[in-house]
């Protein structure tokens, strides 16, 4: 028997219509299965007759979710024993603090590659901790291409890198080759694409893009890497005591926690990483083809470093928005409109959001053309 097409495959995942095409940056679109299944938890969570919202996190039922969660997201990333993975409150920019606070030695230095907000917004942080170098930076062209062939010094502690960059459209197509251990923040790309976890030393990620919904972040740390810093530290920004309380130090995002576990058994059961990367791509090249093609439509950042996660896009002739933006609007399109330092458009092609909507972006830039060129 043949295997189904991409498209049947997106269509088989989505069974319930749209009416809203929801190209929202963050928090980001969810698969609809997920969100029936979260909100009868709400109801009545594993035959309780209670809420998730209110029963003991320390209950055996509770237990069971963090654990599956757990085991999905080190299977899915290809994690070994030698890596922990906890949850966390307080997003990413809480990670922007944590990361150096556990790995930067009081005597050490760490590395950062700048490739826009976020990034700019980690090394604040890491400054505040200890010594700090940018490594590399596309700051003075806007962020539009993602740095490569930089120089690693051998004598750091970790080179921090950011994945997929929402705002201006880039995203990393490859790794760094480091004698260092990687940090990466994968906040908005972490599981669209297949990823061999064990070439970082830890990975952070916020779930409101593409494994959850917003209050829960994931880190996945190399075990071995902690408890060097010569710091005393903070019980609440210890990596290792949240390792030790199996993410339960103190009460943790529940229902953000099963929200995510959900999210992940659907990536799970339609085949993983490698299907979800293969429809992202699709996805992305469809609306870039358009941008390329379309006389009134031009893309923001170097082709090679173009994000399969956000597309970011402006007109030639800005004077045009308000038309443009009727059009969509009337189509059902939700959450295009640029982020204020890029301006004009930008369409997020999360896991969850199906081809058709991309589809319907495109016969909508298609007809502005034929209208307006």
């Amino acid at each position: 028997m043949s295997a189904p097409s991409l498209e049947s495959q997106t269509k088989k995942t989505h069974t319930n219509s749209m009416k809203v095409h929801n190209f929202s940056a963050g928090p980001g679109i969810l698969p609809q299965e997920v969100l029936q299944q979260a909100s009868e938890a709400c109801i009545d969570f594993d035959n309780l007759h209670l809420s998730l919202l209110e029963i003991s996190h320390r209950s055996k039922n509770f237990e069971k979710v963090m654990d599956e969660t757990t085991a999905l997201t080190m299977e899915l990333l290809q994690l070994d024993d030698k890596y922990k993975v906890i949850f966390l409150g307080g997003g990413a920019s809480l990670q922007f603090a944590m990361v150096p606070y556990n790995l930067l030695r009081t005597d050490g230095t760490a590395g950062y590659v700048n490739t826009g907000v976020w990034a700019s917004k980690a090394i604040k942080e890491a400054k505040i901790v200890g010594n700090t170098k940018v490594l590399a930076s596309s700051e003075d062209h806007n962020f539009n291409f993602i740095p490569k062939g930089f120089a690693v010094p051998k004598d750091l502690d970790y080179i921090h890198i950011t994945s997929n960059n929402t705002i201006y459209g880039t995203q990393m197509k490859k790794w760094p080759v480091t004698p260092v251990p990687v940090v990466c923040d994968m906040s908005s790309d972490i599981f669209s694409r297949k990823v061999d976890g064990k070439q970082f030393g830890l990975i952070y990620a916020g779930a409101q893009k593409n494994m959850g919904c917003a209050g829960s972040t994931m880190i996945a740390v190399r075990e071995d890497l902690l408890g060097k810093t010569e710091r005393t530290m903070l019980s609440m920004l210890d990596y290792k005591v949240h390792i030790k309380g199996g993410s339960m130090y103190n009460t943790p995002p529940v229902f953000p926690i099963y929200v995510s576990l959900l999210t992940l058994r659907w990536l799970k059961k339609n085949g993983g990483l490698e299907w979800i990367e293969k429809v992202n791509i699709q996805k992305a090249q469809a609306i870039y083809s358009e941008i390329d093609r379309n006389s009134l439509f031009k893309g923001t950042c170097e082709k090679e470093d173009r994000s399969n996660m956000n597309v970011c896009f402006v007109m030639h002739k800005p004077e045009l928005e308000p038309e443009f933006d009727k059009m969509w609007k009337e189509a059902q399109i939700s959450g295009i409109r640029g982020h204020r330092d890029v301006g004009g458009y930008r369409a997020s092609l999360y896991n969850a959001l199906p081809l058709e909507s991309v589809q319907v972006l495109v016969e909508v830039m298609q007809a502005f053309e034929k209208k307006f060129a």
